[in-house]
């Protein structure tokens, strides 16, 4: 030890000293953190550890997990999952600060080994960029190995070339020295520099979306060649508890795998139409498509992982060009015209891949591949630039966001993504209803209470809807106006309450004549079904 060294030496307990390793480890995972997001922003935002080993989670989850989470967390879902995977590194790092006090070789590769796995996760992701995606965790890893390895030498007062051994003469808890000077200061540019690399990352990542943000900015979408009827006036009951008829773009739901949303170009987008049956494969951009015929149409989506009475399904009006035209015009026919293909495959940019049926696509049903929604072009969450919106199916096999390929194929020889993790090839939606007003375990007073909410059977349309107190009788609910099948319908029905604990339950009938079953099952494989109940307290 030189005579500086000495001078700064300090006995530490060994408590503290445990305390401060795993500081250092902490500080070397912040470090790697900081600096892998700032490389994903400048290589590919989603190329960065925790958008990567994210991803692989989600992957990797079994259905049912990922249901729970919905369930659970909503749209907060990802946020769980980045701060669930933030606290086990914070974990791993301490643990390797701690490790690095006896041995400051293996805790630097202990940070290494953990960078060679967000590589692997960000390579093998589907929308892999390949061999560069993975720079991030490698770079990341590199520094905080670094920095893990020259604040522990600060602790330990080692020879810089040596690692420790288990001997009494090696021990670096034996004299309890350190350097307290070179930890502070090390200490410091470490924070310092990862908070300046966090920003760096930040500031290079909303750069790569300036340009997406532009290229929306400056879209003027034309006016619908085939537009949407006015709204039947009485269609929305303004019923004080009931949801709007019409989704706000703002309040409408969001369920998909992508930790971070991507932001595309229209300028430079593309959408390639190829695959068995296909006679005149095509690649269109989006001024193509803004130059073809627009149809605007209100259409309800649901998302599979809705639970009776869930809040995942609205209502928007939606413009868009037909894709059955499309597909037409590529020479596709469906295959009750004898056409090969009985599965189409569209495919984000972020490498999700969604299977629909062929024969619903071209049944003549308002099948579109979006470009608006609710009057202005698409927002990132819900799309942009281009999305699939198909009435009476489940968003899972029909609602393909940010698509820029579209694959025909058979349900025989591909399986997409969500079928390849336990869910139903086919998924029509399922007629159901909702309950809004009264809340659950309201406690309203007694007399003449409203009970109202939602109805929907897309591609079907609503009949009726029923209530029951109890075990009492069906009683026939009042239907709003339908606007058309393809949207859901409000409805309310007039309930003399008596004092006392109540259940009021409801069920809908579509226009095929099928009421809703009172069957209860979970979401997995094809969606929810049975009666939604809500128990309250008249006063």
């Amino acid at each position: 030890m030189s005579e500086s060294e000495k001078n700064t030496a300090r006995s530490l307990r060994r408590p503290a000293r445990t305390a401060l390793g795993a500081l250092s480890g902490a500080l070397a995972g912040c470090a790697a953190l900081a600096v892998a997001e700032a490389v994903a922003g400048a290589v590919r935002v989603q190329a960065g550890p925790l958008v990567a080993v994210g991803g692989a989670a989600i992957d990797g989850t079994p259905a049912a997990v990922k249901d729970w989470a919905i369930r659970t967390f909503g749209s907060n879902d990802k946020l769980v999952l980045r701060l669930g995977i933030l606290a086990v590194l914070a974990l791993f790092a301490l643990a390797l600060g701690v490790v690095a006090l006896r041995f400051r070789r293996s805790g630097a590769a202990g940070v290494l080994l953990f960078g060679m796995v967000g590589a692997a996760a960000a390579t093998g992701r589907p929308d892999s960029a390949g061999v560069s995606d993975a720079l991030p965790s490698l770079c990341g890893a590199a520094v905080g190995a670094v920095v893990l390895y020259v604040l522990a030498g600060r602790l330990t007062h080692q020879n810089p070339g040596s690692d420790l051994g288990t001997g009494p003469e090696n021990d670096a808890s034996t004299d309890g020295s350190w350097d307290r000077r070179g930890f502070v200061v090390a200490a410091g540019v470490t924070a310092v520099a990862s908070v300046g690399a966090g920003l760096l990352g930040s500031a290079l990542a909303g750069a790569r979306g300036r340009g997406a943000v532009a290229s929306r900015a400056a879209v003027r979408l034309p006016a619908p060649g085939s537009p949407a009827r006015a709204v039947p006036r009485g269609a929305g009951l303004r019923i004080a508890g009931v949801s709007p008829f019409m989704t706000p773009n703002s309040d409408f739901y969001r369920v998909d795998t992508a930790l971070v949303v991507p932001k595309v170009d229209a300028t430079t987008w593309r959408l390639r139409i190829h695959g068995k049956g296909v006679r005149r494969p095509v690649v269109l951009g989006y001024d193509d498509l803004l130059h073809r015929e627009l149809i605007e149409r209100d259409i309800t989506l649901t998302c599979v992982s809705n639970e009776v009475g869930g809040p995942y399904v609205g209502n928007a009006r939606w413009t868009g060009v037909r894709l059955a035209d499309l597909l037409a015009e590529c020479g596709v026919r469906p295959p009750s015209a004898g056409g090969p293909a009985d599965q189409l495959v569209a495919r984000s940019v972020d490498g999700m891949t969604i299977g629909s049926p062929v024969e619903d696509l071209m049944d003549g049903r308002d099948a579109l591949l979006a470009v608006g929604m609710n009057g202005e072009p698409l927002p990132f969450d819900h799309g942009f630039p281009v999305r699939m919106v198909v009435p009476g199916l489940y968003g899972y096999v029909s609602a393909c966001k940010w698509i820029e390929d579209i694959e025909l194929t058979t349900f025989g020889s591909y399986d997409p993504y969500w079928v390849k993790r336990g869910w139903a090839r086919r998924a029509p939606v399922k007629t159901q209803s909702r309950i809004d007003t009264p809340k659950p375990f309201a406690r309203p007073a007694s007399g003449t209470v409203l009970v109202a909410g939602v109805a929907w059977a897309q591609h079907r349309g609503i009949d009726t809807v029923e209530v029951r107190v109890d075990d009492g009788p069906w009683q026939r609910a009042r239907l709003a106006a339908e606007d058309s099948r393809d949207t859901w319908r409000q409805w309310s029905l007039p309930w003399a309450a008596a004092k006392g604990t109540h259940t009021l339950t409801v069920r809908a009938t579509d226009r095929t004549g099928r009421t809703q079953t009172g069957e209860r099952t979970r979401t997995v494989p094809d969606g929810a079904s049975g009666w939604h109940s809500v128990v309250v307290t008249v006063e």
